[in-house]
């Protein structure tokens, strides 16, 4: 791995903490979660953009298969892994640590830490930070707007259905697509595993999104019955 972007992984490690800790700062009444949180939606949105403007054709955004990262596209991977080791870190300290996340965490790690030491698979890494960070905001906001003091309020019904909207269309349209292209060209085992990983916690993720809003759409339902026939 280029000494460059190990100076980028570093750096970004301490300015992810840094950034937590400004939060944990200035928002004094806020959870830890919250403010971890915070973080996590400025890195989403930084990954997308980096990664958006690092794809080399938009016409065929995987193009070309198990090719040397660009420079631009190596900077964008060096950044969301600084993010993953910070995030990854920080969880442990949070009360709710969950096995799917940790294993998230460690599948996206060790896939961008691949990449980035055999110098391959740069479209198909950029392409699964598209795909994974475009729907983290929504994911984020949702939480957000709970401790805020809007759960179970119509605004956290919409966040919740644009999260499960964008969730299911990027990982479960997208998703298999780019695990297959990257399983079918010219790369690493462990970057090939990786892809399979990340896809099988997707999929696990997909099905705990659908019984969620399924659970919520039948309580709003029930709940607007009743008020209904109350008035009548």
């Amino acid at each position: 791995m280029e000494e460059r972007i190990l100076r980028i992984i570093t750096l970004g490690i301490i300015s992810w903490t840094t950034a937590f800790h400004l939060f944990r700062k200035f928002l004094p009444k806020r959870s830890f979660e919250f403010c971890n949180r915070l973080v996590s939606t400025v890195h989403a949105t930084l990954a997308f953009t980096l990664a958006s403007l690092s794809v080399e054709d938009w016409t065929c955004p995987v193009c070309p298969l198990a090719s040397r990262p660009s420079p631009s596209q190596m900077q964008a991977l060096a950044v969301s892994l600084s993010y993953l080791i910070y995030d990854l870190i920080c969880c442990q300290f949070d009360k709710r640590v969950t096995i799917d996340n940790t294993i998230h965490h460690l599948v996206s790690i060790v896939g961008i830490a691949a990449g980035l030491a055999y110098g391959k698979c740069g479209s198909e890494l950029i392409a699964a930070l598209c795909i994974t960070e475009i729907s983290s905001p929504f994911l984020h906001l949702r939480e957000l707007l709970k401790e805020l003091g809007y759960r179970d309020t119509d605004l956290n019904l919409a966040a919740d259905i644009l999260f499960a909207v964008v969730f299911s269309f990027a990982r479960m349209v997208f998703g298999p697509y780019l695990a297959w292209v990257t399983l079918t060209a010219d790369n690493p085992l462990v970057i090939k595993a990786m892809a399979v990983g990340l896809q099988l916690v997707s999929a696990y993720w997909f099905f705990k999104i659908a019984g969620m809003m399924k659970y919520k759409l039948t309580k709003r339902v029930a709940s607007t019955n009743l008020v209904y026939t109350e008035k009548l």
